[in-house]
């Protein structure tokens, strides 16, 4: 009992987090909605509302809003990309034919740029990407340091516009 109550003394007792959800008549329009995470959630407001809906991940926002022709969605800032990709496991499509997504390689989750011409190589790996052979082949990766990822994926996004995301499953 101790332990338990050690444990639960370590938990806060309030947590805050930013969701998407899209509610009201979703049958109609269920085709439209991305293919991952289709839970329905029911839950209470503080002010007594109830709501039932889909969670939608900040990466699919911008498919759901072209799917119900609503115009462009709020685009993804450097941060949730990040997330997206190390915590979700989405690939980002960025201008220029490049995709970012995370690839377990040795045992370990990485996150990789595919697409790349050789050309390219110098100035991607100025902006901070690091470059391995593997198999023969060049790769280049964002390190994965929470310190030195973010901030060079934003680096990254500048260069190259973040043209959408997408689950890895439909990848």
């Amino acid at each position: 009992m101790p332990l338990w109550e050690a444990e639960c003394a370590r938990v806060p007792e309030i947590s805050e987090s930013e969701f998407h959800i899209i509610t009201g008549l979703l049958l109609p329009i269920w085709d439209r909605l991305p293919a991952e995470n289709m839970r329905v959630y029911r839950f209470e407001t503080d002010g007594g509302e109830r709501v039932i809906g889909r969670l939608v991940t900040p990466e699919a926002l911008d498919r759901v809003y072209t799917g119900l022709g609503v115009g462009r969605g709020p685009g993804l800032s450097p941060e949730e990309a990040w997330a997206a990709v190390t915590q979700r496991g989405a690939v980002l499509d960025l201008a220029g034919g490049l995709h970012i997504r995370r690839s377990l390689v040795m045992g370990a989750h990485r996150v990789e740029l595919a697409g790349f011409s050789d050309g390219a190589v110098g100035q991607l790996k100025a902006l901070g990407l690091t470059s391995e052979i593997i198999a023969w082949r060049l790769r280049l990766f964002v390190p994965a340091a929470e310190d030195r990822g973010p901030p060079i994926l934003a680096a990254l996004l500048k260069r190259h516009p973040l043209l959408g995301a997408r689950a890895r499953a439909a990848a």
